[in-house]
């Protein structure tokens, strides 16, 4: 049974209704160390074992009889990162937590931080906080080059799908969101392993939600990290690209239609256009022999640049909407509604 009082734990509270929810997957040897470092300002912890085959599950049961915030909650498959965190998330918003902050079990991120993720929510500032570790060159210094590759070329992606054009480090799973927002998404939709922490971005984009990063470090020890390369490098820009797709069509089509529709409308069709126009020019002089007229290069090389330009005009305008206000005081804890901004495809 999940318990459902969230009341003061200790005299440095930063609010009533804190939980924090720990994805777990074979992380035996941090989860023991990182339950310990959780401060008093949190009121319950929902650690979830994903089906891990290390012991992880009896770690977390011991650690439960000396701190009764500690609840364990077990699945009998392993989902991935993401149906583990919405495990938690759900039985977080069940308990009537607040804020519900989502931490990593393998202990690269600091409990030390929780305070200072959850006060922007508290604040009505943000609706949604993550970390960023691009913030300092000591930052970066701890990282693996490989990874510091890999969040950088999937960075671009992430903004361009979220629509947050701000926000950076967009694999970082050190968050912190307020109950009524985590309430509002469509958990049944979202992305249950890697890419969850991307997806869940671009459900927040579309209701509107202002997300914001707060600087942090991470702590790079011998761990194996569980993500390949492969989804790194394959799957996750096909991902992106969808949720992009999916993102202007909500945001530009369904639910307004503006000048920026007008401008990528047109300007898809001239740059198309142009580059099908220039590329039939260029085969048939291949095929004769005979160059191309000034004339024809302008008529393909003119609708390019002004449609590359209309395109660029569309992106401003895009990145210029970045939410800016919270919406978690006008959203209502859905408590088995569905959502009709967050349930379309």
């Amino acid at each position: 049974m999940i318990p459902s009082d969230f009341g003061p734990s200790g005299q440095d509270r930063i609010g009533d209704g804190v939980a924090v929810v720990i994805p777990c997957y074979q992380v035996a040897g941090s989860i023991t160390e990182v339950l310990e470092a959780i401060g008093p300002s949190v009121a319950r912890i929902f650690c979830v074992d994903d089906a891990s085959t290390d012991g992880t599950g009896s770690l977390i049961e011991r650690a439960a009889v000396a701190d009764e915030r500690i609840v364990l909650l077990k699945r009998m498959q392993n989902g991935g990162v993401g149906a583990a965190t919405i495990d938690g998330y759900q039985a977080a918003l069940a308990a009537g937590a607040r804020v519900v902050v989502k931490l990593d079990g393998d202990g690269q991120m600091d409990p030390g931080l929780i305070p200072l993720l959850c006060r922007p929510i508290l604040e009505s500032e943000a609706d949604y906080v993550k970390g960023n570790r691009f913030y300092s060159r000591e930052s970066l210094d701890q990282m693996p080059r490989m990874r510091i590759w890999g969040n950088a070329g999937l960075s671009f992606f992430s903004k361009a799908s979220t629509g947050y054009w701000n926000l950076f480090d967009p694999n970082n799973g050190f968050t912190a969101i307020h109950a009524d927002v985590a309430a509002a998404l469509p958990f049944d939709r979202l992305h249950k392993r890697y890419f969850f922490e991307s997806d869940i971005v671009f459900r927040l984009g579309i209701l509107r939600a202002r997300v914001v990063e707060i600087p942090m470090d991470s702590v790079y020890g011998d761990e194996e990290s569980h993500l390949s390369l492969v989804d790194s490098a394959l799957r996750f820009p096909l991902l992106h690209g969808s949720n992009f797709l999916k993102r202007v069509f909500y945001n530009y089509f369904l639910r307004n239609f503006s000048i920026a529709t007008i401008n990528l409308l047109v300007g898809i069709l001239f740059l198309v256009g142009g580059a099908l126009f220039g590329a039939w020019k260029w085969a048939e002089s291949i095929r004769t022999g005979v160059p191309a007229t000034a004339g024809s290069v302008m008529l393909s090389a003119l609708p390019v640049l002004v449609g590359t330009q209309l395109i660029l005009s569309f992106l401003a305008y895009d990145m210029a909407l970045v939410p800016d206000r919270a919406v978690h005081r006008y959203l209502r804890r859905a408590a088995g509604r569905p959502n009709p901004v967050t349930k379309a495809d």
